[in-house]
């Protein structure tokens, strides 16, 4: 969604000259007649920004900071004024504006001030998330849940958060499963203890025993020291062991023992150790396969399989893409110092129509790339050239082709081809055929001469590939069927 910019002034004149501006900016524009208005919009979620007058009749700008306060409405608000007095700057700063400026100003500056308001609300955001990660309170209102398979997963995590069951989340790689298990963590009664993930099929074998359950000084060869296992730093809180299905055999029957003597046997000690620890695993594997299959214990299969929770593919859930995606343009924003807007409207139809093998991860790194090395303020689908199939031409200084400078190429080379075979240059009536059916007819016959090499045919064409892409879209053309019966 288009950030949304709400306007509040009592002058009507300004609030058309100033919505105006806005979106030409590319911004969605509301317009509020008075503060309290403002409130009443505000109290609902979709507005992103505020330029507030503060001179208003009835409840002024001032009053309306005041109250945003009170409601701990996390809003950024720019402020406009007539007059440029600093007292009245500084009080509005004070009260919690994020910026100002003196009507009557000019576009770029108000583009220049919503910019910065955005991205100060990115760093925000991101610093608060991060902060909560740390302290391991994201939870289940922190995670993008409207498709109604997400919401499912969210009703069963907060409900086996209420009690210590132990708990096997099952998915794909990339959907996220430690996310739930850190939202389950947040809200079960140990949120204020120890998270500690474990991914399993990243400890060496020989060392599974020692990283789970600890060992002491001597106990082996390079023991040096007395080692805590993660059962025993995860005492009091929940310990995650992410991708179960690929401990070894004999470890298997070692943390069966645990979770059912609620002990550990540290390497060479020579008593057990108490802990209370909530157990929460994951895989991406059919467990019960495993099982029959006898790679895995039925009976640590059955212990661990008390309360299953499923998550589903991206695939299953397209409807949070776009929120999704704006996500994380939000937090690579903050990351990379970018003021990416959004993805534009062809974008989102692009990366929804993507079944996204990898999931989430996918989607995740693959926006990462698109803001990195976009330089403009929307997504376009050449910033996703591994979905799309576009590539951005980064050449310095490379030359720009326009709808009229490439119609004018085609009709020069047809010119000087009278021998183009199927691309013909008359009609039935012995009248030229239009220029927009003639360059049709050319990129198509090229696309199947050079068997949809796409820059083979924008080179033999003399056009860019990203002008000879837009005219494939605006035309329909078929490439990918050309390249597979090449």
């Amino acid at each position: 969604m288009v950030k949304t910019v709400l306007i509040v002034d009592d002058d009507p004149t300004q609030r058309r000259l100033l919505q105006a501006v806005i979106e030409k900016q590319g911004y969605k524009a509301e317009t509020a007649e008075s503060g309290e208005a403002a409130l009443d919009r505000v109290a609902s979620p979709g507005i992103d920004v505020m330029l507030l007058d503060l001179i208003m009749p009835g409840m002024d700008g001032m009053e309306t900071l005041e109250a945003l306060q009170r409601k701990q409405i996390d809003l950024p608000v720019i402020v406009l004024t007539a007059s440029g007095g600093i007292e009245t700057v500084v009080a509005a700063m004070r009260a919690g504006a994020s910026d100002f400026f003196v009507k009557p100003a000019s576009p770029e500056r108000i583009a220049v001030s919503i910019r910065n308001a955005l991205k100060v609300q990115n760093l925000s955001g991101e610093v608060q998330r991060l902060s909560r990660k740390a302290t391991n309170k994201l939870g289940f209102a922190d995670m993008i849940a409207g498709a109604p398979a997400m919401k499912q997963v969210v009703r069963l995590g907060e409900r086996a958060a209420q009690s210590d069951i132990p708990i096997l989340i099952t998915g794909e790689s990339g959907v996220g499963k430690e996310l739930v298990a850190g939202s389950i963590m947040a809200a079960s009664k140990r949120a204020n203890g120890p998270f500690v993930a474990v991914n399993c099929g990243a400890i060496p074998e020989n060392l599974v025993e020692s990283t789970l359950f600890g060992h002491e000084k001597g106990a082996f060869t390079g023991a040096v020291g007395k080692h805590m296992g993660k059962f025993q730093e995860a005492d009091g809180g929940t310990l995650f062991l992410d991708e179960i299905g690929e401990l070894p055999l004999d470890m298997q029957v070692k943390l069966l023992r645990a979770l059912q003597e609620g002990e550990v046997d540290p390497v060479g000690s020579k008593r057990p150790v108490k802990v209370n620890v909530r157990i929460v695993s994951a895989t991406n594997r059919d467990l019960a396969e495993q099982v029959a299959a006898g790679n895995f214990r039925e009976d640590l299969f059955y212990r661990l399989n008390v309360f299953p929770i499923e998550v589903p593919s991206l695939k299953a859930r397209k409807e949070d893409i776009p929120a999704l995606v704006r996500h994380f343009i939000g937090r690579f924003n903050a990351q990379e110092n970018k003021s990416i807007i959004d993805a534009a409207p062809e974008t989102h139809a692009l990366l929804a129509a993507y079944d996204w093998p990898g999931n989430v991860r996918q989607l995740e790194n693959a926006v990462f790339r698109a803001v990195v090395l976009s330089d403009g303020d929307m997504l376009k689908p050449e910033d996703f050239p591994q979905i799309s199939g576009l590539t951005p031409d980064f050449e310095a200084g490379a030359p720009v082709e326009t709808a009229e400078t490439l119609a004018g190429d085609i009709v020069q080379m047809a010119a000087n081809a009278p021998d183009l075979g199927p691309v013909e240059i008359m009609d039935e009536g012995g009248h030229l055929r239009s220029l927009e059916e003639i360059e049709r007819d050319l990129i198509e016959f090229a696309i199947e001469t050079y068997a949809g090499r796409m820059s083979e045919v924008a080179r033999r064409l003399g056009v860019g590939r990203s002008t000879l892409y837009r005219k494939v879209r605006e035309y329909d053309l078929d490439v990918d069927g050309v390249r597979a019966a090449g």
